[in-house]
């Protein structure tokens, strides 16, 4: 029987609910069924998550993913100490906090990079923190393709089966729309069906998200479609590329989540972003494509004014572990670039 994925867990800013949805997941027998778990974090903390959240867990501190215990009630954690806990408060911006939740991030993928975890799945961080402790990166996407060498790490979502890329994403409504050409379009097919490939998913079509209402019903409601999207989708269906669209928004992500599409490029952060939330907000999880490595992470926050109370779900926590599971015997086959 081959081994099961290593899976490392950096548990994000101490001050939020990161250790508290690692502790809830590594105590699920589903959890620990599909993956060994290496949590990176500081052993202080995550003695206090366990309490807190009345995990049945016991602390097992290693120097290496090769080392752990990974029996049902140990939780094998890399302590990298490096938080004070007579300054520690929950739910508050601490510098303190923004560099160990950095340095757990860092220490998670030199452990993938070294083949000593199949893949990274991340919990919430602060960008007030990190900004407080001069990290000189705004969040994960960013602190991975940096410490990968990878220049434009690709996003993914997926929930129930349902797979979204996104053109853009961190723009404005009227920014977005310089972004919508047609060279851009074909540039983020490719890389987003490379992506799956990777990633295993070898059938099915990638559907392109219509901009418009309707469409623009041939340049009634905009001329995005006529000039730009279309004229892309048609010059990859003749490059050999399983492409389709453009395909009505209020529409696509539906028929994709019953299995006529493989896949959807969203054309804009929350045209994808509510597609799949409203789907199902807490198994809704983030991959990160493009990279030598493998990462997915929850899609929600810190959730500050929650923290160390054991409200926290831990859903997308378990759902991303699970997620990086399926994903990381495909992606370890694979090259090293998509």
């Amino acid at each position: 029987m081959s081994r099961k994925p290593v899976i490392a867990v950096p548990v994000g800013d101490p001050a939020g609910i990161g250790p508290e949805i690692v502790a809830k997941a590594c105590a699920k027998k589903s959890v620990s069924d599909a993956a060994d778990i290496i949590v990176i974090g500081d052993r202080q903390i995550m003695k206090k998550a366990i309490e807190i959240t009345h995990t049945d867990l016991t602390v097992n501190v290693v120097d290496r993913p090769a080392d752990g215990k990974y029996l049902p009630g140990i939780l094998n954690l890399i302590d990298l100490a490096n938080i004070d806990q007579s300054r520690f408060s929950y739910g508050a911006v601490q510098a303190m906090c923004g560099k160990a939740a950095f340095e757990y991030i860092q220490k998670s993928i030199e452990l993938a990079m070294a083949k000593e975890a199949d893949a990274v799945a991340t919990t919430p961080i602060n960008k007030e923190a990190l900004h407080a402790a001069q990290v000189p990166y705004i969040g994960h996407t960013e602190i991975f393709g940096a410490l990968t060498g990878t220049k434009n790490p690709l996003t993914m979502f997926e929930t129930n089966g349902l797979r979204v890329f996104f053109l853009t994403r961190h723009k404005s409504l009227r920014d977005m729309l310089d972004d919508i050409t047609k060279e851009n379009i074909k540039a983020c097919v490719k890389e987003s069906l490379a992506a799956l490939r990777r990633l295993g998913v070898t059938e099915g079509t990638m559907a392109v998200a219509g901009l418009n209402p309707h469409c623009g019903e041939h340049g009634l409601f905009g001329w995005e479609e006529v000039n730009e999207i279309t004229p892309a989708v048609e010059e990859l269906q003749a490059e050999g590329c399983p492409v389709t669209g453009p395909i009505g928004a209020d529409s696509v992500f539906h028929q994709a989540a019953l299995g006529r599409y493989n896949s959807v490029l969203s054309l804009y952060h929350d045209q994808g972003h509510i597609a799949t939330k409203t789907l199902d907000f807490d198994r809704t999880i983030s991959i990160t494509n493009g990279m030598p490595i493998l990462r997915t992470s929850v899609d929600h926050g810190t959730a500050f004014d929650i923290a160390g109370k054991n409200i926290a779900s831990e859903i997308s926590m378990a759902e991303a572990i699970l997620l990086a599971a399926k994903y990381a015997p495909f992606f370890k086959e694979s090259p090293q670039t998509p």
